[in-house]
């Protein structure tokens, strides 16, 4: 069944990258919706390595500005929150939790190259579900990857295990900061039906 106009629109269409955010806390029960309906995304073989970190406090922000191109420093420090979308190296750990079959955190404990893909390919998907169900549930979003993802690691992920993918400002935009809308490719100029 396909969703209303309304909720296509809200979660794609009209929705905008923020660059600016009015002054309204967004509750940690509201982070927890977000989480609650992102966790529902597919990812290859139930892995779900997307770890999200989020900076709530003006302190905890405070220690990502160095890590931050210059573009990006005033809309992070007045976000009501900024979450680290973070890829766990060793999601396989819950495997036998979360998937069906035995033997997949050996497969992936026994391929370094297979696990990093993994976590890689399906820890973006995860911080791009994250996105939609924050715009569901009336968010706003403001992704950036105009940061030092080492200084971010070093800073947040000491111990290696986390690795930051990219960084999504959140909360209720404020309009009167948006940029002009740009454009978008055709479906001719992106897809091939073979």
């Amino acid at each position: 069944m396909k969703i209303s106009q309304a909720c296509l629109d809200q979660i794609f269409i009209n929705a905008r990258t923020a660059n600016g955010f009015l002054d309204k806390p967004v509750p940690q029960e509201l982070l927890q919706e977000v989480y609650d309906l992102a966790k529902w995304g597919a990812t290859s073989m139930n892995t779900q390595p997307t770890r999200y970190v989020f900076l709530n406090s003006t302190e905890s922000r405070a220690r990502l500005i160095p890590a931050l191109s210059p573009g990006n420093v005033d809309k992070t420090r007045t976000a009501p929150v900024t979450v680290i979308v973070a890829t766990d190296t060793q999601f396989y750990e819950h495997m036998p939790t979360v998937w069906h079959n035995p033997g997949a955190k050996e497969m992936f404990e026994g391929n370094a190259a297979l696990a990093s893909g993994t976590a890689t390919r399906n820890g973006t998907l995860g911080g791009a579900y994250f996105m939609i169900a924050a715009r569901a549930l009336g968010l706003d979003c403001g992704p950036m990857s105009g940061v030092d993802l080492a200084k971010v690691n070093a800073e947040f992920f000491a111990d290696g295990r986390l690795q930051a993918n990219f960084l999504i400002n959140l909360g209720y935009g404020d309009d009167s900061k948006l940029f002009k809308r740009n454009p978008r490719l055709s479906f001719e100029q992106a897809c091939s039906v073979l």
